[in-house]
């Protein structure tokens, strides 16, 4: 399985996530700060883009080999990019865990190569959560974005107060769910911390449209609830008009904690999503 195609992530090296809260420091990956200055420790170059420093433009490199190119420095401080993603049951729906995967590989993609960091935090939980850092460590990060499966309840509020509960500098979440819980209010606190918060909402056509009809024995896939219904077009035409107005209450609800909300679907061209939309949005610059 290949999350992310070679020419992918060659376009994605030229992207930095974007904070839109001032941070302790100021780092290899050129975000705004409170305190100015790098460490003198070398770490790396990358490929000049408009708006960059000049005064980090290598001009040996530019004389000898025509390139132009800018230093990047260890740094005493770096953002982490907290990805929260939902792994229970209900994301084997549809594709929806290998959605999440792939959106999960291009932003720890963006952050390592940006000399960021990026931790992993599942729900259910799935032992403790490994934290990337560095190019060296991408392998390593898409190896274990392919090892999650999924199974299990969806234990919202339990990952949201575990994540809120570790201590670290305000940095970026992006929780990746389908949301299907009684539990998604909870979203909000995410931004107690001073953390950004982008919410991935990924919902199949099955969530949104289901193909159902007559007297039905409905069994819940994550915790083996059943409920007898009979679904006529009248009922279905309700449940289409609920799963709108839900979407929109969530919608709301971040937008107004100062969070983005993206709702998507499994079959959602992410590439054409964070190469453009998100760039507009200002998730991504």
């Amino acid at each position: 399985m290949t999350l992310l195609s070679p020419e992918f992530m060659t376009r994605l090296e030229s992207l930095q996530l974007r904070s839109r809260h001032r941070l302790a420091g100021k780092f290899g990956g050129e975000h705004n700060s409170k305190r100015y200055g790098n460490t003198i420790d070398f770490a790396d170059f990358r490929e000049y883009h408009p708006g960059d420093d000049f005064r980090r433009i290598d001009y040996h490199v530019l004389a000898r080999l025509d390139q132009v190119l800018i230093k990047l420095y260890e740094a005493d401080d770096e953002i982490t990019v907290r990805l929260l993603i939902d792994t229970s049951d209900s994301m084997s729906v549809g594709g929806k865990l290998q959605q999440a995967r792939r959106l999960a590989a291009a932003l720890g993609f963006v952050a390592l190569t940006a000399h960021d960091a990026a931790s992993i935090h599942t729900f259910p939980e799935r032992g403790s959560a490994p934290r990337f850092a560095g190019r060296a460590a991408i392998p390593a990060m898409l190896s274990y974005l392919e090892s999650l499966e999924p199974g299990g309840p969806t234990p919202f509020a339990r990952a949201a107060g575990q994540l809120l509960a570790r201590s670290g500098p305000p940095g970026i979440t992006v929780v990746i769910s389908d949301l299907l819980t009684t539990e998604w209010p909870r979203l909000v606190g995410l931004r107690s911390s001073g953390s950004d918060l982008t919410v991935l909402h990924i919902l199949a056509e099955q969530d949104t449209t289901p193909e159902l009809a007559g007297d039905l024995m409905l069994v819940d896939r994550e915790d083996g609830e059943r409920l007898t219904v009979s679904v006529t077009d009248e009922i279905l035409e309700t449940f289409a008009e609920r799963v709108v107005v839900w979407q929109k209450e969530i919608q709301q609800r971040v937008r107004s904690s100062g969070g983005v909300y993206i709702p998507l679907g499994p079959e959602t061209d992410i590439e054409d999503l964070l190469l453009t939309k998100w760039r507009e949005s200002g998730i991504l610059r």
